[in-house]
């Protein structure tokens, strides 16, 4: 229920102004949804703070009750920009002028959004959503972020400004013109109708992106989540084009004990060699295997049958992603607002949740890999050694990054740097310090040097 050029002539690898529209159909029936909703009981035995059953119903109730009657998709003071995106001339952002848009319109303001007809190799046609974010400065070079699930291009929507138009200094700070694809399915843009659509397919996708439609040969990463997934199948299957990439989520294990002893060792005695960064990522990682990864064999499993009730029910899908939301940032020092929340919720609401869901089946399903193909497949990715210049952010609520000597043993790291505070979401919740990493990393010499090869 959601607007999308994409008429039956859309000429392939042609790029097609985009502009987000949810049909007045939609929304009311939203509404109408959110009026009739029933809630569970709270157990009385559980603290106010206590989410290990999952969503506080609370808390679910008071986000509702602001859905129903607060957040409509309206009223927002937001900068005024260009109405007419253009794929050659730099998006102009100022804060300068304020004009009261609702939700729609500020995301439409804020993006400069297109939509492209692709075919991938192995799978066939899919529109893509993407965003394209030009920079007004000289040095300014390509970088894909890629975000991930519960989240959505929106990810993105804090760094445009500081990425694409950073102040003027001496030396000159490194600048970007950003491109900020949606994984098919996950917000603008049809979802994938086939199956098998997951992590590889979208990394072809996305290359094609890149390189045959944008005319970025060369280019570099960010990925988190699903993007970290994505972008490190681009590295594998495309390191030609590919020339850097950062992470702030590296889901990999322990390297072989008969490989490296000392990494095994320090793993043994960790309560005794771990620093404390590295015990605080063993603890996440740890209460995520034995708590938290439920969502993720359901929707690896039997994603359609959960998305009957996600895809129906508003007051179900809040549910479902408010609970990753709060395990997931550093509620300590981040409130994640209720706009921001339910924006990323409508996100995925605005296609029934189910294509999101779908993407994990899509990732997790093996299938016969071996030789080269065996790092194409998502439980591998993360397995084998890739020489691409890799850097890291670690931020303390993360819940997949690993110490540095497991990582050393699948990826070339140049970059690694940590922080104090902050969680799996840090585009969002701390975009200053990812922002800074970003332009430290992909401002160095060694960047420029395999970016000029």
């Amino acid at each position: 229920m959601a607007s999308s050029t994409d008429p039956p002539d859309h000429e392939l690898n042609k790029p097609v102004p985009y502009t987000l529209h949810l049909d007045e159909k939609l929304l009311n029936l939203t509404n109408q949804k959110l009026k009739l909703s029933r809630f569970p009981e709270e157990q009385l035995d559980l603290a106010d703070d206590d989410w290990s059953h999952g969503a506080k119903v609370k808390e679910v109730k008071k986000l509702a009750a602001y859905w129903e009657n607060g957040f409509d998709w309206r009223a927002e003071e937001v900068p005024t920009m260009p109405t007419s995106p253009s794929m050659t001339q730099p998006y102009s952002h100022t804060i300068a002028n304020f004009t009261l848009l609702h939700q729609q319109a500020r995301i439409n303001a804020e993006f400069s959004q297109f939509t492209v007809k692709i075919d991938i190799p192995g799978y066939g046609l899919q529109t893509i959503h993407f965003a394209h974010q030009l920079s007004s400065h000289s040095n300014a070079i390509p970088l894909l972020f890629v975000q991930g699930w519960p989240g959505s291009f929106l990810e993105a929507r804090k760094l445009i400004t500081p990425l694409t138009n950073p102040p003027t200094t001496t030396p000159p700070t490194q600048a970007f013109n950003l491109i900020v694809p949606s994984i098919p399915g996950f917000g603008p843009g049809p979802p994938p109708l086939n199956s098998g659509f997951g992590p590889v397919l979208c990394a072809r996708a996305f290359k094609i992106l890149m390189v045959d439609v944008l005319g970025y040969n060369h280019f570099l990463t960010q990925g988190g989540d699903w993007g970290a997934f994505i972008t490190r199948s681009m590295t594998l299957q495309f390191p030609q084009h590919v020339r850097a990439c950062h992470y702030n989520f590296v889901p990999c294990g322990p390297p072989p004990w008969y490989k490296a002893p000392l990494s095994m060792g320090r793993l043994i005695l960790n309560s005794y060699l771990y620093t404390p960064v590295e015990k605080n990522s063993l603890k996440n990682m740890m209460k995520y295997r034995k708590s938290g990864d439920g969502y993720l064999r359901q929707q690896s499993t039997k994603p359609q049958s959960l998305g009957f009730g996600l895809g129906d029910s508003p007051i179900g899908l809040l549910g479902w992603l408010l609970e990753k939301f709060h395990e997931w940032t550093d509620s300590a020092n981040y409130d994640m607002p209720a706009d921001e929340i339910l924006t990323f919720v409508m996100m995925h609401w605005m296609q029934g949740a189910t294509p999101g869901l779908r993407f994990y089946k899509a990732a997790f399903d093996t299938f016969d890999a071996k030789g080269d193909n065996a790092t194409l497949v998502t439980t591998k990715m993360f397995t084998v050694y890739c020489t691409t210049p890799t850097g890291i952010s670690l931020f303390p609520k993360e819940i997949a990054l690993p110490p540095r000597d497991w990582v050393n043993w699948v990826a070339n790291v140049k970059y690694w740097k940590e922080h104090d505070k902050g969680g799996h979401f840090a585009a969002v919740e701390y975009p200053e310090e990812l922002v800074a990493d970003l332009r430290e990393w992909f401002g160095s010499e060694e960047v420029k040097v395999v970016m000029a090869g």
